[in-house]
């Protein structure tokens, strides 16, 4: 059994513990802060359980679990494994000395990724003797309920590398995405960044409330997005396709993003949108709302997997 080591027993590593290990590899959970990957396995047991009552998983969750172990020390985490999913904080200091040490431990052939954001692996890397087998294996919040992964290089990254995570990654039933070259944020996150800024901007002029520019993508955008991306969009929105399309809506769009100016996230117009989310839901509530999001991911995982693509 193929071994995987998880650095980080948070939100993200316990995610990625459960989509590696669901699909047969072997886990070690490795965090730095005493007692935390050892309460992690009580949270991952009960998120195991929730997908096995939604159909997502057919192995027992006990016989998931038991494919997952937390380490004592980091070198117990990656001994033996062939690939290393770092999850630690979002800070390149911190980065920088992890991935240090990972290189030193790690034999050259085990692959170092890392979970971030939005660092470039260029910032953490470059001083490393096996930079090459170095890269960023980005998910989205929660990866076991959201496939899609970023694999982003850093302009030393050996291209087999590249080709071995993404063969890993569509191995344990993620959709691996590849970026060619490094950009702030990435990928996922700058479209994320360009509607929310908008988002932002609806509500800071006026045009319209917190509450409704959600609508707006849940009962509106998000339908479609659910199942097609905006290229497909476009695509099928105009008789004779894409060009047809440009042809059609282009000056429309075009003066549209001449009037989207940077948006600088102002106090008063985050401030306004909090509240009104504060009224619509409690500090206290989002936990339980977070939830609920999760179980509604895994209705429509579900749904999506038993549809023609």
């Amino acid at each position: 059994m193929d071994k995987v080591a998880v650095v980080g027993a948070g939100l993200i590593g316990r995610a990625w513990a459960m989509v590696f290990a669901r699909a047969g590899l072997s886990v070690a959970l490795w965090d730095k802060m005493e007692g935390v990957a050892d309460r992690a396995m009580g949270l991952i047991e009960a998120s195991l359980a929730d997908l096995h009552a939604a159909g997502l998983v057919t192995e027992a969750p006990a016989t998931i679990l038991a494919r997952i172990a937390p380490a004592a020390t980091l070198a117990d985490c990656v001994a033996g494994a062939i690939h290393v999913q770092e999850n630690g904080p979002e800070r390149v200091e911190p980065k920088r000395d992890l991935f240090a040490e990972l290189d030193r431990l790690c034999p050259p052939a085990v692959v170092l990724a890392s979970s971030t954001s939005g660092i470039p692996a260029s910032e953490f890397t470059g001083n490393l003797a096996g930079r090459g087998r170095c890269l960023v294996a980005h998910p989205v919040n929660p990866p076991y309920l959201v496939p899609l992964v970023e694999l982003v290089g850093a302009p030393w990254t050996d291209p087999t590398v590249v080709t071995r995570t993404r063969a890993l990654m569509e191995r344990v039933g993620q959709v691996p995405v590849t970026a060619f070259k490094e950009t702030r944020g990435f990928v996922l996150n700058r479209l994320q960044a360009a509607l929310v800024a908008e988002a932002f901007r609806m509500v800071r002029d006026g045009v319209m409330s917190a509450e409704d520019v959600d609508a707006c993508v849940k009962d509106g955008l998000g339908l479609r997005w659910a199942f097609m991306g905006p290229f497909e969009t476009i695509d099928l929105n105009a008789p004779g396709g894409v060009a047809d399309y440009a042809g059609r809506f282009g000056p429309l769009m075009a003066a549209i993003t001449e009037e989207q100016t940077p948006f600088d996230w102002d106090a008063d117009t985050v401030g306004r949108v909090a509240e009104e989310r504060r009224a619509a839901l409690p500090v206290e509530g989002i936990e339980g709302r977070s939830a609920w999001r999760d179980r509604r991911l895994m209705a429509l995982v579900a749904h999506k997997r038993g549809q023609p693509v």
